[in-house]
This record gives C-alpha cells, sequence and structure tokens, in this order.
C-alpha cells in the first residue's frame, strides 16, 4: 500500500507503526458556524482511508478534534447564546451532517475545552527546551530556535508571512506564533483558563499537538486535514511537536479542495454552499458519491451535472444489485483485486469505482444470459466494494426505507395479477399493467423462473 506523503511530497510504501492498530489524527471543524460542503469533503477523505485500512488491518484507532474556543467562536457568540452554547450547538450540526452521508464516528472525538491541562503541559515542555517565551501574559514559539521549521511546505522563514493569528506587541519575531493567547478585556470571564502565565487560553495550534500526544502517543500514523491547513496550522503543528521531543506524524496526508461551476467557493461570489443545504435538495447516498468520486488529492467541482451523473451512478448499480438479489439471494461480500489494487495505490478512488462499474456490467450480461455462478460472483463483488466505499445496497430497497419496502409490495403485487391475468388469457388487462409499470419507469424482464422487475434509470 502506498500513500502520498504531503512531507516528502512524494508516494511512500505505508508502513504502520503497530499493523494491530493504525493510528490516525484528523483536524476537525473549528464550530464557530455551521458546515460547508468543504468540511463534508476533507471528512470523506479520510473516512474513507479509514475504511480501507480497517479493512486491510483491522483495527484503527481514528481522533477528530473539535475547535470550540476561537477568536472567531467568541466573535459569532451573543448575549442570548454565549460562545460555549454557539460551539455546540455547531459541533451538533457537523454530527448531523457526518451522520447523514455516512461518515463513521471516531474513535475519539476530544473538544480542545477538555484538554487544556493537557496544552499547558506541552507549553511548560517547550519553555524549558527553550523553544517558547513568555511575553507579557501570551507565550509564543520562537520559529528561529527550531531549525527545521518550515519542513512539512518546504519554505523559508523569511519568505513566510508573519503570523497574524497573535498580539505582536511581545513577539521576538513576527512569524513566532501564539501558544497561550491572555485575557482580553471584553471577552467572557469563562472563555478563560488560568495558568503560570495568568488567565487566557490556548492558540490555536497548539491543540492538536497535545491531543494528538494525548491520544496516541508521542508517535502515530498518519495526520490529515484539507490542503489549506497546510500552512501555517500544520506547518506549526508539526515545528512544536518535534521541538518537544515527539516523533509525532509519520504520513501526512492533504485532501484537496472543492470548487462550486468551476469557482472558488466564497461567500462573496454567492457560491458558498451548506452542507445542510445540499443534504436539503439532493439524496445523501448521492451527495457521498459526488464528493467521493474524484481523487481525494484533487481539486474537486460540484456542479448540478456532476450530482446528476452521481445519482445515474447509484441507480445502475442499484438496479443490478436488486436484480441479481432476485436471481440468486444473499451472497458473502468479497473485494477483486483489482479494486484493492486502486485502494492500495494512494487511495484510488476513481479507478476503484471504475472496477465497480466493470463489475455491474459483467453482471448484467451474465443476468441477461442466465449465468447464476457469474451473476453470484458480480453481486458479491459489489457488495464488498461498495461496503468498503460505505454506501448501503439498495437490496429490495431495504437501503431506501419503508417507502421503498412498500413500493416493492405493490409492484410485486401487481406482478402477481399480471401472471394471473396472463395465465387466464386476459392479455388485455396483462398489457394495461405493463403499461403502468412503463408510464411509472419500471422495467419488467420475463425469466424462466418468473418476472423480476428494476427502476428504470
Amino acid at each position: 500500500m502506498r500513500l502520498y506523503d504531503s512531507r516528502a511530497q512524494a508516494l511512500r510504501d505505508f508502513t504502520p507503526l503497530d499493523e494491530t492498530n493504525i493510528t490516525m489524527y484528523v483536524c476537525g471543524p473549528t464550530v464557530q458556524s455551521g458546515p460547508h460542503i468543504g468540511h463534508l469533503r476533507a471528512a470523506l477523505a479520510f473516512d474513507l482511508l479509514r475504511r480501507w485500512l480497517e479493512h486491510r488491518y483491522g483495527r484503527v484507532t481514528f481522533v477528530r478534534n473539535v475547535t470550540d474556543i476561537d477568536d472567531k467562536v467568541l466573535q459569532n457568540a451573543a448575549a442570548e447564546e454565549p460562545w460555549w452554547a454557539l460551539a455546540y450547538r455547531m459541533e451538533r450540526e457537523f454530527t448531523a451532517v457526518y451522520d447523514a452521508i455516512g461518515i463513521l464516528p471516531p474513535t475519539y472525538e476530544p473538544r480542545a475545552t477538555a484538554s487544556i491541562p493537557q496544552m499547558q503541559e506541552f507549553i511548560e515542555r517547550l519553555i524549558s527546551r527553550g523553544h517558547a517565551y513568555a511575553s507579557g501574559g501570551d507565550v509564543y514559539f520562537s520559529v528561529r530556535s527550531w531549525p527545521e521549521y518550515g519542513a512539512l511546505t518546504r519554505q523559508d522563514i523569511d519568505a513566510m508571512d508573519s503570523d497574524a493569528d497573535a498580539d505582536p506587541r511581545g513577539k521576538r519575531d513576527p512569524h513566532d506564533f501564539a501558544l497561550w493567547k491572555q485575557a482580553k478585556p471584553g471577552e467572557p470571564d469563562d472563555a478563560s483558563w488560568s495558568s503560570p502565565w495568568g488567565m487566557g487560553r490556548p492558540g490555536w495550534h497548539i491543540e492538536c499537538s497535545a491531543m494528538s500526544h494525548r491520544y496516541l502517543g508521542d508517535a502515530f500514523d498518519i495526520h490529515g486535514g484539507g490542503l489549506d491547513l497546510r500552512f501555517p496550522h500544520h506547518e506549526n503543528e508539526l515545528a512544536q511537536s518535534a521541538a518537544a521531543g515527539d516523533p509525532f506524524a509519520q504520513y501526512w496526508m492533504h485532501n484537496g479542495l472543492v470548487t462550486v461551476d468551476g469557482q472558488k467557493m466564497s461567500k462573496s461570489l454567492g457560491n458558498f454552499t451548506l452542507a445542510r443545504d445540499m443534504l436539503d435538495a439532493h439524496p445523501a447516498r448521492v451527495v457521498r458519491y459526488a464528493l467521493v468520486a474524484a481523487h481525494y488529492r484533487s481539486s474537486l467541482d460540484i456542479s448540478e451535472q456532476g450530482l446528476a451523473e452521481a445519482a445515474a451512478a447509484l441507480e445502475r448499480i442499484d438496479g443490478f444489485v436488486q436484480r441479481a438479489e432476485r436471481a440468486v439471494g444473499s451472497v458473502t461480500p468479497r473485494v477483486p483485486a483489482a479494486f484493492g489494487e486502486a485502494m492500495d495505490d494512494d487511495l484510488g478512488i476513481p479507478q476503484a469505482l471504475a472496477v465497480v462499474h466493470e463489475t455491474v456490467r459483467a453482471g448484467n450480461v451474465a443476468l441477461d444470459q442466465g449465468e447464476p455462478a457469474d451473476i453470484r460472483g458480480a453481486f458479491s463483488a459489489v457488495s464488498g466494494m461498495m461496503g468498503v466505499l460505505g454506501f448501503p445496497l439498495a437490496v429490495d430497497g431495504s437501503a431506501h426505507g419503508a417507502e421503498a419496502q412498500a413500493l416493492a409490495t405493490i409492484i410485486d403485487s401487481l406482478i402477481s395479477q399480471r401472471a394471473e391475468a396472463r395465465a387466464a388469457k386476459d392479455w388485455a388487462a396483462a398489457d394495461r399493467i405493463r403499461d403502468l409499470f412503463a408510464d411509472a419507469g419500471v422495467a419488467l424482464e420475463d425469466t424462466p423462473d418468473g418476472t423480476i422487475w428494476s427502476i428504470d434509470g
């Protein structure tokens, strides 16, 4: 298995620290406002990686944090909704949309506010090692004290922008970044904690170093996040963790960003698409398919055409699955070698989906030719592949709930009435029922074993 390591800027063979327990840390949301489709795309990329690693290795310890204290959280709070209430409400919105599109819950989902002591301990380690300094109630990381600063993004310090996420008043160097922020006048009293440097709250970057250390230890396998986090967030994480003496992440992975109809997503352009709006307009399975169809490192363009193509692709898969289940019954899922090779090659989802659709086409041919062994083989493979990709199969409509089950009952009843009409040679009645199916977009196929139906996609 090979993964693209953003730090090495190359594909690397994946060699886990412990093959019995793969460890992953993924930067979760800052919950100052609701999730947009970029958040969904990032979460899905690492959900797919986790699912494949679980298939390959068995156990994965997956940590995704929640940043519930931050400048933006405080700015968006109001008298009628304190910062902690806003953060909790937004966290629940993220959880709801993650659940809706089938993202597995993390093994641990720590909130920043629940790890303040661990962050303070981490800061004290950096101070004692000469890589951080206190200044007027703030604490800063000294970037020039760590010669490898810039290693993740391969930048020279002097070519970087100054760090804007800190008050410059006490900095020794404009590039130094805040580890601890002194409480400011006007901020709520409950938004600060006591510390050796006075009342205040943690900086953004220290949160993930402290929480990954707390839940995964000094070293872990994979650190993930969106491409927009590489600098400064992940660069600063790497520097402070390495300076504290931790081996930290063995592989760095970043997913590509999202555009809408070819344009960068932006509130000013009016194309800033909230996750809930998209899920209200499209079935969750379709949204999931549209967001995973491109390679995780590529830029992903979201459009109505892309969503329509995703819906059509799922209809083709569902149609085959429904026909196959009626023909041969249940099967044991398996993952074909070609699918595994695609997934092992830096999570090659487009190539893996191509294997799915090739298998569906072969399975439909087998159904048309009445070859049970080939039908079972294709059905088993499609079941296994779609399971790994996180798509419940629509066997007899069961994946779509009670409404589809009721539809299946009605269709089966009409098929029985048609069969009775044909047996009685009441051809007019039989043709009326068949025309009714055609008008409703239901395709019938008369076989020696009976009539089977599928939604005509």
